[in-house]
């Protein structure tokens, strides 16, 4: 397959991204899967723009976005985005929209179509500490999620969409007194054996990985 593999710019107050330092080092081929790798802005509507433009150069098979979720400790792939922009801070343009629609058009909230069980679980086989997660939040990660499921039902029905949240490093939570954080090597060898298990067939495990809360 071919994919690309997409990962926020630092947006908020950090210098840094751990989603785009462990994407830039992926290895070019995962597999049988051949990667490109897209520096997209933490910006409302923008980023989908970069990746668009990305789509029409080359043919790929899936979409794989990757972002920052400081606060967590684990490499949660996300099930679902919703159609709603609710920003708790601005985005790196200054937009800053409250309870805006994504698309006008669009379905409240689309699924995303990769294996996102088999993902978690390999992940965890990696002996990467990971958890899917369902929710992306209200903010440009939900957004590009969302905006890469209203692209599959409207303009490419035939490529995978996903998205995986990523910890802080530990250089980000030098003064951040008790928050989780995950060294850089981990999140790529987590991310590398996300990758390897993707297939044409998308088809995904029946196993139980669902949240009573």
């Amino acid at each position: 397959m071919n994919i690309l593999v997409t990962a926020f710019d630092p947006f908020g107050k950090e210098e840094t991204n751990p989603a785009l330092e462990a994407v830039k080092l992926l290895p070019e081929t995962i597999g049988e899967h051949t990667i490109t790798k897209l520096e997209i802005p933490t910006v409302f509507h923008k980023s989908l723009d970069v990746i668009k433009q990305q789509l029409k150069i080359e043919h790929y098979d899936a979409v794989l976005a990757v972002g920052q979720a400081g606060g967590r400790f684990e490499l949660t792939p996300e099930r679902i985005g919703i159609n709603i922009d609710d920003a708790r801070i601005a985005d790196n343009e200054g937009n800053q929209p409250i309870d805006e629609t994504i698309q006008a058009d669009g379905a409240p909230a689309y699924f995303s179509n990769m294996p996102v069980k088999r993902i978690t679980q390999a992940i965890k086989d990696a002996d990467v500490p990971a958890s899917l997660s369902n929710t992306a939040g209200t903010f440009v990660c939900n957004h590009i999620l969302y905006q890469l499921g209203y692209l599959h039902a409207t303009t490419f029905p035939y490529i995978q969409f996903g998205f995986i949240h990523v910890p802080f490093i530990p250089e980000q939570v030098i003064s951040k007194p008790n928050t989780p954080s995950m060294a850089l090597s981990t999140i790529v060898k987590g991310l590398t054996a996300a990758i390897e298990v993707l297939s044409p067939d998308n088809r995904d495990e029946n196993i139980a990985l669902g949240q009573t809360h």
